[in-house]
């Protein structure tokens, strides 16, 4: 009898949806495991998308997503960044950030390659490297005097004469964790030396709180780059916009790669929805205010629950510069999705495990604090009883 692929059937559960799908079964719980605000999509954008409908923008597009918003998109980098990208080859709009990190990573890697995780992480980018027949592998974020860091002597180590790709994310999901300049300058000099791709999933490059002016976004690896180094660039509206049920996304590579990307959508998605392309157009030339309003909240969500956390006993977390997380370490967990599945059924809390997230991550678990204060207060007192209790060591 024919099977599934063993390439299909070794690709890992996602822990994180695991956990969810439990949660869903059940009634009144904080939900505080996915990575998404609870806040729905501003009007303006949700209208923008009506209009489009309405003026016919039903149909086929490019490959390579709207004109109009790739060069929206060239622009933006130029404004935010410093950075000068051609629209028309070293721009792919996709139909999510998870489809530009699968089409990038389709478009460099062969069978049995391998490629460089920085983890804790997203586990998606791993498991899409499975899903090509490629290896990954796992090499953690240490943390060091309060900080996480870059172990390049980790790094080194793990090369092999079939690596041939590294991913890191910046600002990190679980971790929070942002790379300096210095440290995007250190790892493009490593993958240079290396003869090494680089993919950087910078989906949450806005969502940066270390800047003076809130809405200023996290430097992008793109600036220490230039025009004909392996950089790649994955990137989302769903976070910055709170679009995350509309699966609009975008890849920034090299012009080769961007070639072979925008023909290779053709046999993955064709392209993203067309009126979607519009209403992202209007987030990004009109979505500012928006953002900045999103960010103070984000910020005292963040201080809130940090506050909270560092008052409970056995837990260390550090401070994040990015993203919307906490991933706070607790002292003796051996098992964190056991953890976090007790946690639900005693408390209502949803939090995800940290062995969702590769190798670094067991023995701490990821709390979204992009929900509104009316979740989180409680959910962070039911955690402090429950740690308190130590009822997951039964």
């Amino acid at each position: 009898m024919p099977t599934v692929a063993t390439s299909a059937q070794n690709v890992p559960q996602s822990r994180i949806r695991e956990l969810a799908e439990a949660a869903m079964k059940m009634e009144g719980v904080l939900k505080l495991y996915f990575g998404e605000s609870n806040v729905p999509t501003p009007d303006y954008i949700k209208r923008a998308a009506i209009k489009a409908l309405e003026e016919g923008y039903t149909f086929y597009t490019e490959n390579a997503g709207l004109p109009g918003l790739r060069q929206d998109l060239a622009d933006y980098y130029r404004r935010l960044q410093g950075v000068e990208l051609d629209p028309r080859s070293e721009i792919i709009i996709t139909a999510s950030g998870v489809q530009a990190l699968h089409v990038a990573i389709r478009c460099v890697l062969n069978p049995g390659d391998e490629a460089l995780m920085l983890t804790p992480a997203w586990p998606n980018a791993s498991a899409i490297t499975q899903m090509d027949n490629a290896v990954p592998v796992d090499v953690p974020h240490p943390l060091r005097d309060g900080r996480y860091i870059i172990d390049f002597d980790a790094l080194q180590a793990a090369l092999t004469p079939r690596t041939r790709l590294l991913i890191y994310t910046s600002p990190s999901n679980p971790l929070g964790w942002v790379a300096t300049e210095e440290e995007q300058k250190q790892l493009l000099g490593f993958a240079r030396r290396h003869n090494l791709w680089v993919l950087a999933d910078e989906v949450y490059d806005r969502l940066y709180y270390r800047s003076p002016e809130l809405g200023v976004p996290a430097p992008s690896i793109l600036r220490q780059a230039t025009r004909n180094d392996a950089v790649m660039v994955a990137q989302s509206f769903s976070k910055t916009y709170c679009m995350t049920g509309w699966r609009v996304g975008w890849l920034v590579a090299r012009s080769d790669v961007g070639q072979k990307a925008t023909q290779l959508n053709e046999f993955i998605i064709s392209h993203a929805p067309s009126f979607t392309q519009r209403a992202v157009q209007t987030a990004l030339n009109h979505g500012e205010e928006e953002l900045r309003q999103m960010l103070y909240r984000l910020k005292e969500n963040r201080d809130f629950c940090l506050a909270a956390l560092r008052q409970m006993p056995g837990v260390t977390v550090p401070s994040p510069d990015g993203a919307f997380y906490l991933f706070p370490k607790i002292d003796g967990l051996k098992d964190s999705f056991a953890f976090c599945r007790k946690l639900l059924e005693e408390t209502k809390v949803g939090i995800a495990p940290g062995v969702a997230f590769g190798a670094g991550g067991e023995g701490s678990v990821r709390i979204c604090y992009a929900a509104e204060r009316e979740i989180l207060e409680p959910a962070m007192e039911r955690l402090a009883r429950f740690l308190s209790e130590r009822k997951y060591e039964e």
